[in-house]
């Protein structure tokens, strides 16, 4: 099922595209070269469409440090909003394992269990993942959802719900000290309906900060909840389940960059760690040229933020600081969808020496190395 690495390899050596000429400054993209991919992401119950990837920063449980964690939406059905299983791949021997499958119907989980792009794992070995629910694949019977909290042998352990939580979406900015954390994720659930033709879009999307307290031994427990940002559009949509706010990624100076998957953006929302306050939607920090409704978020080390598109198989690198959109390389070239790679585009991680990155590549199920 899956394609080759020298296909991909092939078809990627031409793709690294700058925004303008050879006098602009280097970016990361241009060290990149090679895509491999390194094994499928389906488990033995069949789940696909794989939506988060974190890197795991320690070694806990099942999980050893640098393994790499990804999560599934669709059942075996292909069957939206019902993927209820993580995977966990282990760089250093090339194995997949399953770490964890939660219970389709979770009774403390509002809706039951579809598993998003939101996904963390904390320095103590907690495991926290986002739950967008559905009956039958579709925004007519979402649910509210939830955080599920795993320990690190994959058990569910609490879930976290509340007025402001309601289709946790995009993938997690964390801040972990250990006996502390902060969380920082996207809901997309708010008064959202039915994917109808020209479904509404409705401006209520947030992102919500959560500061955990973690004892010894001890489940982490919610200090504090503090809505940053709201006032995204969201939209029940029918090839995709919903569009909304997805990358989150936090600056060294505080700031959290935000995908607004609508409105076709990148903002920032200063003082993320410390405000009080909503900032609405931020300050944009770039727009159009050559995103196509970005996806997830991450930070390279020379301090730019990597964009997956969902409408083309592209990452995009964006200089935050100057708005700058300095490269677009496709990472996923399959002709089969048109654009190409349209629609296959869900996580990214930087790997831990910062030389590369971790992304999915749904319509294979599929994750994959670039380097």
């Amino acid at each position: 099922m899956l394609r080759s690495s020298l296909f991909a390899s092939l078809t990627l050596a031409a793709s690294l595209l700058p925004l303008s000429g050879f006098a602009d400054p280097a970016g990361f993209l241009e060290t990149v070269h090679h895509h491999d991919m390194l094994t499928s992401t389906v488990p033995e119950n069949g789940d696909q469409n794989p939506y988060a990837v974190i890197v795991a920063p320690v070694s806990s449980g099942k999980i050893q440090k640098d393994d790499v964690l990804v999560d599934n939406f669709n059942d075996k059905n292909n069957l939206q909003g019902l993927g209820t299983t993580i995977v966990d791949y282990r760089p250093s021997t090339k194995k997949l394992s399953l770490f964890a499958a939660i219970p389709r119907h979770l009774a403390s989980c509002p809706g039951g269990v579809g598993l998003t792009t939101a996904m963390a794992m904390l320095k103590t070995g907690w495991v926290i993942v986002g739950s967008l629910p559905s009956n039958d694949g579709t925004t007519a019977t979402k649910g509210q959802g939830c955080l599920i909290v795993l320990d690190s042998q994959g058990n569910v352990a609490k879930t976290i719900t509340g007025p402001n939580i309601n289709g946790p979406w995009g993938n997690m900015a964390l801040i972990d000290n250990g006996a502390t954390a902060t969380v920082f994720v996207s809901n997309t659930g708010f008064d959202v309906g039915a994917p109808v033709d020209d479904a509404p879009v409705v401006r209520k999307a947030n992102v919500l900060r959560i500061e955990l307290a973690i004892e010894p031994g001890k489940q982490p427990v919610v200090t504090k909840e503090t809505i940053i940002a709201d006032g995204f559009g969201e939209q029940a949509d029918k090839s995709v389940f919903i569009i909304g706010p997805t990358g989150l990624a936090l600056g060294q100076d505080g700031t959290l960059y935000v995908s607004d998957a609508i409105d076709n953006r990148i903002v920032a929302i200063p003082n993320a760690t410390t405000r009080t306050e909503s900032a609405g939607t931020g300050k944009e920090v770039t727009k159009d040229g050559l995103l196509q409704r970005p996806l997830a978020l991450c930070m390279t080390p020379n301090g730019h933020l990597l964009a997956t598109n969902a409408l083309n198989g592209q990452v995009v690198e964006i200089d935050p600081v100057s708005g700058k959109q300095i490269y677009a390389q496709w990472i996923d070239a399959n002709k089969a969808q048109t654009p190409p790679g349209s629609g296959d585009l869900f996580g990214i991680a930087m790997t831990p020496d910062g030389k590369g990155f971790y992304y999915v590549e749904d319509d294979v199920n599929a994750l994959v190395l670039a380097h």
